[in-house]
């Protein structure tokens, strides 16, 4: 006779909770949940809805009064806050590509077998950026002073004229960008640096069995898989330019003649220095759009190219 064992009896289907377990389930979720949604509501929501309505108002003897579009009308002819978009404009096309292709060409010397101490070299080049933007501005401050600063000592000692760094619109421009790209190469070479990890070895082996030089093989095979890892970087670093502030309150309070002034340092003239709020929610909520707008656009090119 035929014994049936456990394993040859059918097995039940799960059944589903029914609808009153799950109305019990609620409240205990929602005891775990609550604080933290509680948390978003008070302190991220409810002030960027705030932020939203107080950009289409303006306040005037002790009231406030709907505006409309009024205070973004208002920035088309505004021309501290178009000098902004323009400074903005030269630290993204300028400083970002060039801290991208340092970050890349580091990144690269780093992931060499035959570089010895690589963990220390990535910890000494990943150190700016934990250090604090006030604290590393100031530094700079200090090194680029006209009279005394360690930078005109040295270009006095090789022969070179000292340089207004601090006082002169173009090298301001100049100084705000090198310190930028100081604090921020090595972080995104550690990014670009896990990628080129993730990337196994058979990939450049089978490049040199077909015959391809170590130019080729990263122009043709380690960089196009490495896109996904560089769209992040050129992204994050685009965000962290239209959101630029600490920096160049810290160097140049956004002088001289506006020549370093950001959307963020004017909205904070405008908000804190001069109590006009609600044209300081208006610029914000301008600075968010152009975040949204120019990552996006990133996003579709670096895509559309993956894509050939």
């Amino acid at each position: 006779m035929a014994v049936q064992t456990t394993y040859d009896r059918p097995v039940a289907p799960a059944r589903a909770p029914s609808p009153a377990r799950r109305r019990r389930r609620r409240p205990t979720a929602w005891l775990f949940a609550g604080p933290a949604a509680a948390l978003f509501a008070l302190f991220f929501a409810y002030p960027l809805g705030a932020s939203l309505l107080q950009s289409f108002t303006t306040e005037g003897a002790g009231t406030t009064h709907w505006a409309g579009l009024d205070q973004y009308r208002r920035m088309i002819d505004d021309p501290a806050f178009l000098e902004s978009l323009f400074n903005t404009g030269i630290i993204l096309v300028v400083q970002v590509p060039v801290m991208i292709g340092l970050a890349l060409v580091l990144a690269v010397l780093l992931n060499q077998s035959w570089l010895r101490f690589r963990g220390t070299w990535r910890a000494v080049y990943f150190l700016p950026a934990v250090t604090t933007l006030v604290a590393y501005a100031v530094v700079f401050q200090v090194l680029l002073k006209t009279d005394g600063g360690l930078v005109n000592q040295i270009l006095g000692a090789v022969g070179i004229g000292r340089i207004d760094w601090l006082n002169s619109p173009t090298w301001a421009r100049v100084s705000l960008i090198a310190s930028l790209t100081w604090r921020w190469t090595g972080y995104n070479a550690v990014i670009l640096l896990a990628g080129l990890q993730a990337i196994g070895k058979e990939q450049y082996e089978a490049a040199a069995i077909d015959g391809a030089g170590t130019l080729s093989t990263y122009t043709r095979v380690i960089l196009p898989q490495l896109r996904p890892v560089a769209l992040f970087c050129v992204i994050t670093s685009t965000i962290g330019t239209l959101q630029l502030f600490d920096e160049n309150y810290v160097l140049t309070r956004g002088g001289p003649d506006d020549a370093t002034l950001t959307p963020v340092v004017y909205l904070y003239k405008v908000g804190f220095q001069q109590l006009d709020f609600g044209y300081a929610a208006a610029i914000a909520w301008v600075v968010v759009a152009l975040i949204a707008a120019i990552s996006a656009l990133q996003y579709v090119a670096f895509g559309r190219e993956r894509r050939r």
